[in-house]
């Protein structure tokens, strides 16, 4: 068992030992179905506090030879799939959480050679007769030659994958390094067996660089099958209320709101708080992506104050998402700024009619306590 190669399945224990935990695991019989295809690359985006790292730990104890995890699944959804014990505990996996290689801008020159370096590391110690290429070698180079002498491939479970592009916002030659690091890593990869990555933003349009889009997006502008995945859905919520005896109408009026795929997706931090402390208020206060909302308004780019103003009386505005360029700071249009907002989680896209909108009163909140801040009203 290892950091970054098979790791083990403490971190998806310490999720079923908590208080408050929803059974997600049928994940696993999607993604069992993508093994080994030509659709093995999978980019799932969603808003901080929406349970990204609790799926990818989720996958890593499914998946991983590094540990056994056969109690940890008895009797939940995942083992109700078709593959689900051929899949278990049966890959090679590689696990990377790309925000501990990137704690500050200063990570930003050096935190692809220490990926590198660590996970090779552990390869060699993994693959001691089957990795004679030395320290100095690409992990590329490394995973090729495990693949050919042994025939084992590997999983990718790959958290936080777009963090550069939060740490390092404007400097465009690190995200394009980062973006061909990928590149190299996954395209026309044999030894890739499964990809999963996730973030807060789908992958970056970089003209050539878009050269990754081998991977299948999945975001809060377009969830495809994953929208039950995202967050808590209804039928999940009240069951909870029930649980833990809060009223369900309230949750329902602060936190109901995101539509994904037809479905009504809550927020888990927000219903986990509620339940937990049996009180209705917001749970997103002095989070990273508050101060970005309060600056995006305060830019008032391309009227995006009067937008804001109008949504905070229940006004829907049409928005066309597909200019933005998954990223924080190339804005060429109002509706790139809104699209952002939809993936931090502020806004709600409804597919149907290509609309925009607050989507409850917790986030309400969090644009009134913006407007105050930014002083809107000027």
């Amino acid at each position: 068992m290892g950091i970054y190669v098979n790791p083990g399945n403490i971190s998806f224990r310490k999720a079923l030992n908590s208080k408050i935990y929803v059974d997600k695991t049928d994940l696993t019989d999607v993604t069992n179905h993508k093994i080994d295809t030509l659709e093995c690359f999978m980019c799932v985006s969603r808003p901080r506090c929406f349970g990204k790292s609790m799926a990818a730990d989720m996958l890593v104890a499914y998946y991983s030879k590094g540990c056994d995890s056969t109690d940890l699944f008895a009797g939940r959804k995942g083992e109700r799939g078709e593959f689900f014990k051929e899949h278990l505990n049966r890959h090679n996996v590689i696990r990377l959480d790309i925000q501990r290689f990137l704690e500050s801008e200063a990570d930003t020159e050096s935190f692809i050679a220490e990926i590198e370096r660590k996970v090779l590391a552990e390869l060699m110690k993994e693959f001691p007769e089957y990795t004679d290429l030395g320290i100095d070698a690409r992990l590329k180079e490394a995973l090729d030659q495990i693949f050919i002498r042994t025939g084992q491939g590997f999983i990718f479970i790959i958290d936080e994958w777009d963090c550069v592009f939060r740490v390092a916002k404007r400097r465009s030659e690190v995200q394009k390094r980062y973006l061909d690091f990928l590149r190299g890593l996954f395209k026309g990869a044999e030894y890739v067996e499964l990809a999963y990555m996730t973030g807060i933003l789908p992958i970056k349009k970089y003209g050539d660089h878009s050269a990754i889009n081998i991977f299948e997006e999945y975001s809060m502008i377009d969830p495809k099958n994953l929208g039950k995945f995202f967050g808590f859905t209804e039928e999940e919520v009240r069951e909870q209320c029930v649980r833990y005896n809060v009223d369900y109408s309230e949750v329902e009026n602060w936190y109901d709101g995101y539509l994904l795929g037809g479905l009504h997706i809550y927020n888990p931090r927000s219903v986990m708080g509620a339940l937990t402390w049996k009180r209705i208020e917001s749970y997103w206060t002095g989070t990273e992506t508050y101060e970005a909302l309060k600056d995006y308004i305060d830019m008032n780019f391309d009227g995006l104050k009067e937008t804001v103003i109008g949504m905070l009386g229940n006004v829907r505005y049409k928005i066309d998402p597909t200019t933005f360029q998954n990223d924080m700071t190339t804005f060429k249009t109002k509706d790139d700024v809104l699209t952002l907002l939809i993936h931090l989680g502020y806004l709600s896209y409804d597919e149907a009619v290509k609309e925009v909108f607050i989507p409850n009163q917790e986030i309400m909140q969090e644009f009134i306590r913006a407007v105050k801040v930014g002083d809107l009203s000027r």
